[in-house]
């Protein structure tokens, strides 16, 4: 991830010819779609995080297969926000925070930079839980107390960031993904009535409820998070940059000059690129977005249909630990249920941890003008590194005061929730932007389901104030 307040940079990354940017025929086959899931994947898997995990078996359990409808609603919306997001990077080169700074005025960037820091507090709450959950998964394994591993989690964590490259992170965060398949497991090994399923998937049976309008509003807030924005698009960033130094390290072997590597800079934007690979980088995008979302919201389906066939067929309507969703289905899907859980809030949580505690901080960091990014130096970039650090130390610090985690994070799920829509409102008015986005900004589709996600959202708000739920 890269600032680009070094206007010579930015320049230099424009004038690039991007011969070595060309798309050869031979490598644009399903291989080159399969090399192109990152950020994508990695931004659907971290919103499966513990608090994600605590809301879904929350609504499975207390309200059965009612709330199955949801995930139906939330996969195009959430794939439709996050290409957006994407495309948003890919076209201007920035981060979302950075291409805020540009759109907006004085007071709008103030207004941004309240509503960042509420953020920040938010994803701080829901580190000290994520990081609670890694502590119940290491106990469900018999490994030693929730407390001991939510610490060493929370240490070792911190030092990774601030020591590790982006390239390690990045590989790690991929590989943290396949921890989802443990929810899609549980999910075949609970007894389902599918029938009852599809029914309440395809028509929906909403209850005017504070209660169940209170759930509803998680679990559209924890799936569409706002930190999801901020990270998608510094993500791809930074990925970007990644590869265009690989790409500058080749040529200069290639041409016997100097190693320009050392020379970190904003990514080039598509409209810089030639017209076919832009085209091309487009549509590997998109797909990586498209797989990464339906995979998170796959798994949100498969989390509330195992705990509505489980704890919510035996009278389990409360939740208040991480250990209960799993320890719970022991009796009911033995205990292959409660490790493959277990083995959910450890990998789930160890992904989810660095991307809450980035997410805030880049989008502080680049709407400041200040240098940002994994794969620079904390002497480069010490304004995002001392954020990520608060972050995940406060986190951990918090995790150790002994709060319930799973009342925690279903708090921040509704809160996320009803922060969502300010947030969703920036993102669409960026990426109409003709000036920033060019030839890139939103067609009709994306405008279309952009502005429905904010309905959406602004409307289970609503009504979860006007029944007293908040």
């Amino acid at each position: 991830m890269a600032g680009d307040h070094a206007g010579g940079r930015r320049d230099r990354g424009r004038n690039r010819s991007h011969d070595a940017d060309a798309v050869p025929a031979a490598h644009v086959g399903w291989r080159t779609y399969l090399r192109s899931l990152g950020p994508g994947l990695v931004t659907g898997a971290s919103d499966d995080d513990p608090s994600g995990i605590a809301t879904y078996s929350q609504a499975g359990a207390q309200f059965g297969y009612s709330l199955a409808w949801s995930a139906l609603l939330t996969l195009p919306l959430t794939v439709a926000i996050q290409e957006i997001c994407d495309r948003t990077a890919l076209a201007t080169g920035r981060s979302l925070g950075e291409v805020c700074r540009q759109r907006f005025g004085r007071g709008g960037r103030s207004v941004l930079t309240v509503l960042l820091v509420a953020l920040m507090v938010a994803n701080t709450a829901n580190i000290a839980a994520d990081l609670l959950a890694i502590g119940a998964g290491m106990n469900l394994l018999h490994a030693g107390p929730i407390w001991v591993w939510a610490l060493i989690a929370g240490a070792a964590i911190t030092v990774g960031l601030v020591l590790g490259s982006f390239e390690l992170i990045s590989r790690v965060f991929r590989y943290l993904c396949l921890s989802l398949l443990a929810y899609l497991v549980v999910l075949f090994v609970a007894h389902v009535d599918w029938g009852a399923v599809a029914v309440h998937t395809v028509v929906p049976q909403i209850r005017w409820s504070t209660e169940y309008l209170g759930v509803l509003i998680a679990v559209l807030g924890t799936t569409l998070s706002p930190y999801l924005y901020f990270w998608q698009t510094a993500h791809r960033v930074e990925e970007e940059v990644e590869k265009e130094v690989e790409e500058e390290v080749e040529e200069a072997a290639d041409d016997g000059t100097a190693d320009v590597a050392s020379t970190p800079r904003a990514a080039t934007p598509l409209k810089y690129r030639r017209r076919a690979v832009a085209e091309h980088k487009k549509r590997t995008s998109r797909f990586d977005v498209f797989v990464g979302m339906s995979l998170s919201n796959v798994v949100m389906f498969a989390i509330i249909v195992a705990t509505a066939a489980t704890l919510g067929q035996n009278g389990s309507t409360e939740i208040n630990s991480a250990a209960d969703a799993a320890a719970s289905l022991e009796p009911i899907a033995g205990q292959t249920s409660k490790v493959l859980f277990a083995l959910g809030f450890i990998g789930t949580g160890i992904l989810a941890v660095p991307v809450l505690a980035a997410a805030a901080s880049v989008g502080l960091a680049g709407l400041h003008d200040k240098e940002w990014g994994f794969s620079r130096s904390p002497r480069e970039a010490p304004v995002f590194y001392a954020l990520v650090v608060a972050g995940t130390l406060g986190g951990t610090a918090l995790s150790l005061l002994g709060v319930n985690p799973i009342r925690m994070l279903i708090i921040v799920a509704i809160v996320n929730g009803i922060a969502t829509t300010p947030f969703l409102v920036t993102v669409m008015l960026v990426s109409a932007d003709r000036r920033l986005m060019g030839d890139f900004r939103n067609g009709k589709l994306a405008t279309t389901f952009g502005w429905l996600t904010v309905a959406v959202m602004t409307a289970g708000t609503a009504a979860v104030f006007i029944t007293g739920g908040v």
